[in-house]
């Protein structure tokens, strides 16, 4: 008899854990409520990429949390937004979608990839970067696509977004030369021997670089770079040496000030440092799991064998 309720016990238990961690997991997802009107700076607006259809246009609006579309903005981007801000091809098939959440100055810019599986391409820190590059500062932008893309349309719905904010009208110049600096990170983090990381990383070092000493020159900023990939010790080819070097003195020329941004530059230098640190440790933490359901498992067959 004893025997038999410590069964029930256990299976209980075990039950409860499931929804426990099925809640979790449901709430790291994305699903969470518009409980609360922003009255300073609107409602969160959400868009979406031409080329989705209505059911997945429904599975991204759930990805993103949106449970009352009454309670955010909901717009669609369309080819001419991805001519005007990246001077893309407008007859391209988007379908990575975003929301944007516009947050108070010094809050800093929080990115968050709900669905980093089918964004393939882009991390969270060269969102960061392009966006900063553009002088979107402070917000919190979330990332959904229901297939595998590059996730470089998504910038464009970023881009909508905050420019249908009041008083948020974006320099297209900036986004411009924000999505030239997307492709040059995505493309050199193909390289051999490169990643996002190591890419993001050398970009972001740069910016505070620029932003310390307010290079006047090319000749500046091709010093800044040559120093910055010494010390990372990074190589490139001198053709892609000069595309960084093109790319920063664009920037120099439309002055970009990162002076402005320089503290979320640091966050964002610190946080790419720490990534292996911290997958490495998250790594344990979910096998110190696995092996804790795996003996509770082991434990009730025996109670049943």
């Amino acid at each position: 008899m004893i025997k038999k309720s410590m069964k029930w016990i256990v299976a209980a238990i075990v039950c409860l854990l499931t929804i426990n961690l099925a809640t979790q997991a449901l709430a790291s997802n994305g699903e969470k409520a518009e409980d609360s009107i922003d009255e300073k700076f609107g409602l969160p607006i959400v868009v979406y990429g031409s080329a989705l259809t209505p059911a997945q246009k429904e599975e991204t609006r759930k990805l993103l949390g949106v449970k009352d579309p009454s309670m955010v903005e909901e717009i669609t981007i369309t080819g001419d937004d991805l001519e005007k801000y990246i001077k893309g091809n407008r007859h391209s098939n988007m379908y990575s979608s975003a929301k944007i959440t516009l947050k108070d100055k010094g809050k800093g810019l929080h990115i968050n990839q709900v669905t980093p599986e089918n964004i393939t391409a882009v991390s969270d820190e060269m969102y960061a970067n392009a966006l900063l590059t553009a002088g979107i500062n402070d917000a919190v932008v979330d990332v959904a696509s229901p297939v595998k893309v590059s996730g470089h349309s998504a910038l464009v719905g970023i881009y909508k977004a905050y420019d249908a904010g009041e008083g948020n009208e974006l320099n297209t110049e900036h986004t411009e030369v924000a999505n030239e600096e997307l492709n040059l990170a995505t493309q050199l983090a193909q390289k051999e021997g490169l990643n996002n990381d190591v890419i993001t990383e050398l970009l972001t070092e740069i910016k505070k670089e620029i932003a310390a000493k307010n290079p006047a020159t090319k000749e500046d900023i091709e010093k800044i770079i040559n120093d910055q990939l010494k010390t990372l010790e990074i190589q490139l080819s001198p053709e892609d040496r000069q595309l960084l070097i093109d790319l920063f003195e664009k920037m120099r020329s439309l002055n970009i000030n990162f002076d402005n941004v320089k503290s979320q530059l640091e966050d964002l230098s610190k946080d790419i440092k720490n990534r292996i640190d911290e997958a490495i440790g998250d790594k344990g933490f979910l096998q110190t799991i696995a092996d804790f359901f795996k003996s509770l498992i082991d434990g009730i067959k025996n109670l049943f064998s």
